[in-house]
């Protein structure tokens, strides 16, 4: 079974994601798949880093997550101006959204 999940990172955690390493550690999962709980998943993983990165993954029989590789990845939303509005990239603009966090 896969899950949906959203993942707050900051610039160096993004770039190890680009370079192979996988996010571990914290995730934030959407109560159900009901926009208002999916919403409420990216503000949480927004209080992380400037970027959420959505993924989905692996879940197992017991809850826990794997973690999440550069292929899970489905979007990107980014504070790049850190007004807390975030704008959507696709996994295919990651080098774009490099360039904004500087």
């Amino acid at each position: 079974m896969s899950v949906r999940v959203w993942v707050g990172v900051d610039a160096e955690r993004l770039r190890a994601l680009r370079d192979g390493s996988p996010l571990d550690g914290e995730v934030v999962a959407a109560e159900s798949d009901d926009e208002q709980h999916e919403l409420e998943a990216l503000e949480a993983a927004a209080e992380d880093g400037p970027v959420v990165v959505v993924a989905e993954v692996a879940q197992a029989a017991d809850g826990s997550t794997a973690d999440v590789t550069l292929a899970d990845v489905e979007a990107l939303h980014v504070d790049a101006d850190g007004s807390g509005n975030l704008a959507w990239y696709a996994p295919q603009e990651l080098e774009a959204v490099l360039g904004l966090l500087g």
